[in-house]
């Protein structure tokens, strides 16, 4: 009986398997939607060229502006993250080549404004760069946010775009030679196949100036506690970054001396830009004033805002090969031996050789250290609240395992403010004689 009692339970339970496991019949699963492209731009064949200085050349077809553009041609290794990477106003100035084969598959999404008025899809509000090359354009795109195609947007703001190059041969070329200037050709011009005769160097412009805000603007003025921002060319997300833990943000422009009052203020900020950054020494001169104060307020710089602290405090700047840029850079935090995957984009980098291990110049040390090349990510102060990364870490887009230096940033300030807001038990003109505490306390109704 019990054999027989163990078969029925089986076929029992098996049958329940049955029933609860429905067969999956491929043939009826569809998709709600298909796969759509809204775009205007039309799909035409007219040609299209990189012409490097140094004399390599790469055509290709035209998917935006029909317009030529000089710039200094650089690659990113971000796999994602067009809109945000065009957007970023450290790109400005440049020729923005993408090693990642297929872009635009997502579209370009809409001018959507968060609850602070920042950008949520952009990290300014144009496209920054002075064109984009691409292996593989996507013609179609599918998604949710999307409102216009790549080549529709590059159209609409007017920058030239080229698709059908091969852009792995391109980076071997910026990786052997270095980051180089670059001209997009379009149409005739490709054509006519004339020699180049002069490569502007957008570089011997202060493109930082042409990124900063020219007016000064507050963001969350609610918010419990003061920083003043110096904006080389800020990104939107590091903005957010501020806002969205509390702080009351004034934007400044980067030439303005914030010393006069830093005194409002419970914290300072020193954004990232575009260029070489010894365009901007007056920064570098207003935080060589502010380092010396006696009472000194807790100051954190990302990207160009690195290179202008470390000219600071005495270091210099060079120019890398290539620079780093993507989302997957790894760097060391000296402190603890920790490696983050950070997201980079920056030509140049401070010269830190005299901060060996253990050594430090005016009291600075190592922060960071990428892991790749070695070059500096980032300086600390050993006894003063100042740092600096070279890295992103707001990282938008990209891994955000290093977003906690701004909570360390903001926790400075409001440590700042509390100490700012201490006042004593008592507070009396008088001495505090065995009288004057025992007088009577006045009850104002």
């Amino acid at each position: 009986m019990s054999i027989l009692r163990h078969v029925a339970a089986t076929s029992l339970a098996r049958s329940m398997q049955s029933v609860a496991r429905p067969t999956l019949v491929r043939s009826a699963i569809k998709a709600t939607t298909p796969y759509r492209s809204l775009a205007t731009v039309a799909d035409t064949a007219t040609p299209a060229a990189l012409k490097f200085k140094s004399g390599h050349v790469f055509t290709g077809t035209s998917f935006g502006a029909q317009n030529s553009s000089f710039g200094e041609a650089v690659f990113t290794t971000s796999l994602v993250g067009y809109p945000e990477s065009m957007t970023d106003p450290s790109y400005r100035g440049q020729i923005l080549v993408f090693t990642q084969p297929l872009i635009g598959n997502y579209g370009v999404p809409s001018q959507e404004k968060d609850q602070f008025g920042l950008l949520k899809y952009f990290e300014s509000n144009k496209i920054q760069c002075q064109g984009i090359v691409v292996n593989d354009y996507a013609t179609q795109y599918s998604h949710w946010t999307a409102v216009e195609s790549l080549g529709e947007w590059c159209a609409r703001e007017g920058i030239p775009a080229i698709s059908g190059v091969d852009t792995r041969a391109i980076v071997h070329v910026l990786r052997d030679q270095g980051s180089t200037l670059a001209k997009i050709e379009i149409g005739d011009e490709v054509l006519e196949n004339k020699q180049v005769v002069e490569f502007p160097n957008p570089n011997l412009r202060n493109l930082v100036s042409e990124a900063s805000t020219k007016e000064v603007y507050e963001l969350n003025p609610m918010g419990d506690i003061k920083i003043a921002v110096i904006d080389c060319g800020v990104k939107e997300n590091i903005l957010r970054c501020l806002v969205s833990r509390g702080a009351a943000v004034t934007v400044f422009p980067w030439n303005y001396d914030f010393n006069k009052v830093l005194d409002q203020y419970d914290g300072l900020f020193i954004s990232n830009g575009p260029g070489d950054p010894r365009a901007a020494m007056t920064t570098v001169q207003n935080l060589a004033t502010a380092f010396k104060n006696p009472n000194p307020k807790p100051i954190f710089g990302i990207c160009m805002g690195n290179q202008l602290m470390g000219m600071a405090a005495g270091l210099d700047v060079y120019k890398l090969q290539f620079g780093n840029r993507g989302h997957n850079q790894p760097a060391i935090n000296m402190k603890n031996g920790r490696c983050s995957i950070t997201s980079q984009n920056h030509g140049y980098a401070l010269e830190d050789s005299v901060l060996a291990p253990g050594k430090t110049l005016n009291g600075w040390e190592k922060y960071f250290v990428n892991a790749n090349d070695g070059s500096n990510e980032g300086i600390r102060h050993t006894v003063k609240p100042f740092s600096s990364v070279q890295f992103h870490p707001e990282a938008k887009g990209g891994p955000q395992d290093t977003e906690y230096l701004f909570d360390e940033f903001l926790n400075l300030a409001r440590a700042e403010k509390t100490k700012n807001n201490a006042k004593p038990f008592f507070e009396t003109a008088e001495p505090l004689t065995k009288e004057v505490l025992n007088k009577p306390i006045e009850i104002v109704a």
